[in-house]
């Protein structure tokens, strides 16, 4: 789960001293929305985006006049000029759920990663951050499926259902614990790899365990299965 194993290595960067124009070709020609910007070291000083860009060229409503001034001006701008220096970064060593918290909190949909020295190494991206889930859990794969059953109470409920697992030769990608949206109990979310889904099921009942799903058309939190 670690970033390393994930990023886009050998990224495009580009520099202060990189003018505009030059930037917006770059990013247009490669459909980028966002560049890290390093110095003389490949070390991290700033992120430029194409909405940076967008703010730093003329409206298409302009007077034509006054667009071409605009532009002449923006074609001897600096990425300096308009890049921003408060940048959230990664490590090889921060996870995917690290990213995913960045992205949210932030909005962004790009982060650089970094080395001890500050020299960009990768880049991790919203998409980057897809493939990996799904690459981790087997989302879409065949014969994946996530199944909920009721905390019943009763001691070590983990160890109990890993053991069933074990003992149906199932290979588990996900053991995860939470409360429902009611409050009153404790879901366990698992997600499974097999194609005989109904050995699982039987499995978990013969130990005591109860299945649920989601109740979405009567408004409970969930239903037997």
């Amino acid at each position: 789960m670690y970033i390393s194993r994930h990023m886009k290595t050998s990224p495009v960067t580009v520099t202060p001293e990189t003018f505009l124009p030059d930037v917006r070709a770059l990013m247009t020609n490669n459909k980028f929305r966002h560049l890290p910007v390093v110095d003389c070291g490949n070390r991290l000083v700033g992120m430029i985006t194409d909405r940076d860009l967008r703010s730093a060229y003329p409206s298409s409503l302009l007077p034509e006049e006054k667009r071409t001034a605009i532009l002449a001006e923006v074609a001897n701008t600096l990425v300096s000029s308009v890049m921003s220096t408060d940048v959230v970064f990664l490590t090889p060593l921060s996870t995917l759920d690290d990213a995913l918290h960045y992205f949210y909190r932030d909005k962004i949909g790009l982060l650089p990663v970094i080395d001890e020295e500050k020299r960009v190494i990768g880049v991790f991206s919203v998409q980057d951050l897809m493939k990996a889930y799904k690459k981790l859990y087997g989302i879409g794969d065949r014969g994946s499926a996530l199944i909920a059953v009721v905390d019943d109470g009763n001691p070590k409920p983990l160890t109990r259902i890993v053991r069933v697992l074990e003992e149906q030769n199932v290979r588990f990608s996900r053991l995860t614990r939470a409360q429902n949206e009611a409050g009153d109990k404790n879901i366990i979310y698992l997600r499974v790899h097999t194609f005989n889904l109904s050995n699982v099921h039987r499995a978990l009942k013969e130990i005591g365990m109860q299945i649920v799903a989601p109740d979405v058309a009567g408004g409970a939190s969930e239903r037997p299965l």
